[in-house]
């Protein structure tokens, strides 16, 4: 990937949604367990890079014993149809694990959905490939934003502190 020196920011002139979701091997050994929740995730995101139309802007993903996911998408709705729709590759891999593993504890799972508004949020990159929201969005200079973290997510003039560049 390539290393964008300096300092660099999203730009997201709409609203949009955060969607961070993960999986964590409480007990790795029954792998019989995890692999069907895993093996599920790379076919949603086959569709989702095949068909932008769902409302995904972007994601990143990362692995270990707790894995996690962030995508952006481009409005709640979208986020709840993909979810929600059976022709979709979501929710018949989500019924299956509950069938598999509800209570069972052998395999832990978590997401957290935040809306943002417009304006309402802060992203700073700084010597970073184009990567997050600004991998979802636009990556530009911090010079054609704000140039401070209270300024960029739009937090009154009392929240602003002046600092020194790095």
């Amino acid at each position: 990937m390539r290393i964008h020196p300096g300092r660099y920011t999203a730009d997201m002139p709409d609203d949009f949604v955060v969607f961070i979701i993960g999986m964590r091997f409480n007990r790795p050994w029954k792998i019989h367990k995890w692999v069907p929740v895993a093996a599920a995730m790379p076919r949603m995101l086959k569709v989702l890079d095949q068909h932008p139309e769902l409302g995904c802007l972007g994601y990143q993903q990362w692995f270990g014993r707790t894995t996690a996911l962030i995508q952006y998408w481009r409005d709640f709705d979208s986020l709840d149809r993909f979810a929600r729709d059976r022709d979709l590759p979501h929710l018949e891999p989500w019924r299956r694990f509950n069938r598999a593993v509800r209570d069972s504890g052998d395999v832990g799972i978590w997401h957290e959905t935040f809306r943002v508004g417009v304006g309402q949020y802060e992203a700073l990159y700084g010597n970073m490939p184009v990567f997050g929201l600004a991998a979802a969005t636009a990556h530009v200079p911090v010079g054609s934003k704000a140039h401070s973290a209270a300024a960029r997510i739009g937090a009154s003039k009392e929240d602003h502190v002046e600092v020194e560049p790095y």
